[in-house]
């Protein structure tokens, strides 16, 4: 492995320019509208999750199309409320796993959500959200699923779920809205991008090595998935280049990050070929609120893994504490 994107320097300064649609507010302002008529239907069921030093509930509730999706919500045993809380979403074909995986942010005095990506769930985490939404031919994966038409791409159904999971969150009584903290690495940081886009009232954000950002050259720029699941499809799809970009331009972490106006952290890997550094700087640069970010030269997709968790555990209550 070894430095193969743009020199540090230049990615600092990097600013590409990004194809996005005319109509790309309006497109997420009809998605919500029609995701949110649907009741909430939130639900909070107690579970044992073996951790003494929290509680935690099965939460299930209502996303895109009103289909249900699953949480875990947890909360130091003795909290009383309201508390900040971290909305949080996980990886690619990974899922909300068991309760006591997620322990670190209640441990820290938060409350804590983390949302199960719907379909996923079979890669490394367990997950229990199913995807009830059929799709056109797509390649193995999640990322060419209803790709020629961004009614039905994939992540018009996630981006819409995870909007929700912030309301649904924010509706637990040990949660306080006003300091509602979403937060995520790779698949979790680009939801987590789309989200502080979409939601415009949260507390602050952090991507972590973020994912779906700056498609037109992730596509192109490296062979790893899931980004070259995309390349695969073109490969087979002769001629439908045009139409996957203009559903991929709906999609775009660089076009929500240029509506972000909370406080956010961001993390990037100068080795990473999952979700390469200059795409990653393209979302930075273009961020619209007050932003950081933490780089580390030597790492690949891992990026600053417990590292950048210890940066988050003290830039978060920094950033809470500045809000107040």
């Amino acid at each position: 492995m070894a430095l193969f994107d743009l020199p540090l320097h230049e990615l600092r300064d990097y600013r590409p320019r990004i194809d996005e649609p005319d109509d790309f507010d309006a497109f997420w302002s009809k998605t919500l509208a029609e995701t949110r008529a649907h009741d909430p239907a939130v639900s909070f069921e107690p579970v044992e999750s073996g951790l003494t030093g929290l509680r935690t509930w099965d939460t299930t509730f209502a996303g895109f199309g009103g289909h249900p999706v699953k949480g875990w919500f947890s909360a130091p045993v003795h909290a009383e409320g309201p508390l900040p809380l971290i909305v949080q979403f996980h990886g690619y074909n990974g899922g909300r796993s068991l309760p006591h995986c997620w322990g670190m942010w209640p441990l820290a005095g938060f409350a804590h959500f983390v949302m199960d990506v719907r379909g996923q769930g079979s890669g490394g985490n367990v997950g229990d959200t199913p995807d009830p939404v059929g799709s056109g031919p797509s390649h193995a994966g999640f990322m060419t699923r209803g790709i020629e038409d961004p009614e039905s791409y994939y992540y018009r159904r996630v981006y819409a779920d995870a909007v929700r999971a912030v309301e649904a969150a924010r509706s637990h009584p040990l949660a306080d809205p006003a300091r509602t903290v979403a937060l995520g690495g790779s698949q979790g940081g680009g939801i987590t991008l789309a989200v502080g886009g979409l939601v415009p009232d949260l507390a602050a954000v952090a991507a972590d090595v973020p994912f779906l950002c700056h498609f037109g050259r992730a596509v192109t720029l490296t062979d790893a998935d899931p980004y070259s699941e995309i390349a695969r499809y073109l490969k087979m799809h002769r001629g439908k280049e045009e139409t996957v970009l203009r559903t991929l331009s709906y999609f775009d972490g660089v076009s929500f990050a240029a509506r972000g106006s909370a406080p956010a952290l961001f993390s990037v890997a100068l080795m990473d070929q999952t979700c390469p550094p200059s795409t990653v700087f393209a979302a930075h640069n273009a961020y619209r609120g007050q932003k950081e970010i933490e780089v580390y030269p030597f790492n690949g997709h891992e990026g600053g893994a417990m590292f950048q968790e210890a940066a988050q555990l003290r830039w978060v209550p920094k950033t809470l504490e500045r809000a107040d």
